[in-house]
């Protein structure tokens, strides 16, 4: 077998694709997030790190790529719907698809500054 048939990532790629930063719907979008909350957590879901991945495409179709803290997260079959709700809501957005994903595994060094310090981890 070739390198070029080898399906491993290459060295420093990273394991959650990178947002569209630059896209004028990404900020509203991200905003909307923070109006979902885990109900287990008194902080929003993109605070938390839950949220990897907000690629909006050229005819604003809106792709998020999120975790729950927990793969037995009660509200498991529920959250995708919330974001999709908050998300779908923004002015512009013309369509949202959520991927759930366990992949890298969720865990607390993913939270915000905002998040440790309103859990009282700083």
């Amino acid at each position: 077998m070739d390198a070029s048939q080898n399906q491993e990532p290459a060295e420093g790629t990273p394991l959650i694709a990178p947002s569209t930063t630059e896209h004028p719907l990404y900020e509203p979008v991200v905003d909307a997030c923070r109006t979902v909350f885990d109900p287990e957590i008194p902080v929003n879901i993109y605070d938390l790190g839950l949220v990897y991945t907000v690629a909006i495409d050229p005819e604003n179709k809106v792709k998020i790529v999120m975790t729950l803290t927990a793969p037995g997260c009660p509200v498991a079959g529920e959250m995708p719907g919330w974001v999709q709700d908050a998300v779908g809501s923004v002015p512009g957005v013309q369509d949202v698809d959520i991927d759930m994903t366990f992949d890298p595994q969720w865990g607390m060094e993913m939270m915000s500054d905002e998040a440790r310090l309103e859990l009282g981890f700083m």
